[in-house]
């Protein structure tokens, strides 16, 4: 061999040593670009149970390599206490939940989509039988609400269009469950709550209702994650929610069939949840401008009522998807 030849030789030394780097590197990147696991928290109602029910997402990151968890809550509150303990990748709730949980301190929350309003699927109501007329005549009454829900802040602001406050009532913080238990046994006066709750009791406990929402909140429905989790996995966030939108079209075009779909896994009366998904509204889309401004709202109306710990920017919270 002669010496002409040597650095030759040592350049497609070097080229290679590059390229099997190169190779590793991507390797890695692969490796990185799907977790093991993607953990999802539903409530028993809405799109998310229904993509549960179908294994849609199972199928679409079978071959990712990524297995699909399910965890169920009954509200919104306690799943975003999860979520901000790193126990969930993805979440869906009302709109008052996530003002909640960014304030909490170093909360990972960021808002990835959101269904459009649905002011018509929260109500306040009493049972049919009840003196009270109107929600001016709740004052001093004892009214149950789950804390930190839509339905709290759907109260607050129904109390505030008849002129009231929340000091002028007596709140009684408790779960659906107990509170609809407490409403039928006479220990509050009214229930404000949203639905399929609020639909089982106008069907089963013969209810009247005071308000609905319209004209007092927008009732959006929130996906939320984590902001490591979308930075380090944007495709995935993508692949569930245009799983979301498939799910979203079919309940719009198909709702009686989707309350007996349902009505298998929750346990309620198909005719309860077609009323339910008859009012709601379907078509989930990243947050635009407009629905930044009313989470903003919502975030400083508790803060003036002194029910959020600090002043927070829900802009702050909002992922920016290259795909918008």
């Amino acid at each position: 061999m002669t010496k002409k030849s040597f650095p030759t030789l040592n350049r497609l030394l070097q080229m290679a040593v590059i390229l099997v780097a190169f190779m590793n590197d991507n390797a890695f990147a692969d490796g990185e670009a799907w977790p093991k696991e993607i953990t999802l928290g539903y409530q028993k109602y809405g799109p998310l149970i229904i993509l549960k029910s179908t294994g849609e997402l199972e199928k679409r990151l079978q071959d990712k390599g990524v297995s699909v968890k399910w965890a169920e809550f009954q509200f919104g509150p306690p799943m975003l206490e999860a979520l901000n303990a790193n126990k969930l990748d993805f979440a869906v709730t009302g709109e008052t939940p996530p003002v909640f949980a960014q304030a909490a301190k170093g909360s990972p929350l960021v808002y990835v989509a959101n269904e459009p309003a649905s002011p018509q699927g929260e109500g306040l109501v009493v049972k049919a039988d009840s003196e009270i007329k109107s929600v001016v005549d709740l004052k001093g009454k004892k009214i149950a609400t789950a804390k930190g829900s839509n339905a709290h802040y759907f109260l607050i602001q129904a109390l505030a269009k008849a002129g009231l406050t929340l000091n002028d009532i007596e709140v009684a913080y408790l779960a659906p469950a107990d509170a609809r238990a407490a409403l039928e046994r006479g220990d509050v006066a009214a229930w404000s709550i949203w639905d399929y709750f609020y639909a089982a009791a106008e069907v089963q406990l013969a209810t009247r209702t005071l308000t609905d929402g319209t004209g007092i909140v927008n009732n959006h429905a929130f996906y939320t994650s984590r902001r490591e989790f979308v930075e380090k996995y944007p495709e995935l966030i993508e692949i569930v929610l245009e799983a979301v939108r498939k799910t979203d079209a079919w309940v719009k075009n198909n709702p009686a069939e989707a309350a007996e779909k349902l009505a298998v896994h929750v346990g309620v009366d198909a005719n309860i949840l077609e009323k339910a998904l008859r009012r709601s509204s379907y078509g989930s889309a990243h947050l635009t401008a407009e629905v930044v401004a009313a989470q903003q709202k919502i975030a400083d109306t508790l803060l003036d009522i002194k029910l959020l710990p600090k002043v927070i920017e829900v802009e702050d919270a909002v992922w920016q998807s290259k795909d918008k």
